[in-house]
């Protein structure tokens, strides 16, 4: 199996800092902030990476597994809404609930 990579870069403070997530294949580089994570700023966060893939994961597995069972699947979407709340200990993605065409 392969190994990826990703990267974060972040400068400031958390509040009026900003960042930049990469991938290590190139195929992503976006800002992130205070503001996309926490509220509706424009950019990125974290938690909507990590609904991609989980989508692109749970995507591939079922037509690996409707391709078992003799029905290959000629298309899979599939939506990761994922729940960022703060709990005692800080931020924590609570629930990611997968919908699936």
């Amino acid at each position: 199996m392969a190994t990826r990579t990703g990267s974060a870069v972040w400068e400031g403070t958390l509040k009026e800092g900003r960042g930049t997530m990469k991938l290590g294949s190139g195929a992503f580089e976006g800002p992130y902030s205070f503001s996309s994570r926490f509220e509706e700023g424009k950019g990125t966060n974290p938690e909507e990476l990590i609904g991609a893939a989980e989508a692109g994961c749970y995507s591939m597995a079922l037509s690996a597994n409707l391709e078992k069972a003799g029905h290959p699947a000629k298309r899979i979407s599939t939506t990761a809404t994922v729940k960022l709340e703060m709990t005692g200990g800080g931020p924590k993605i609570t629930t990611i609930d997968l919908k699936t065409e």
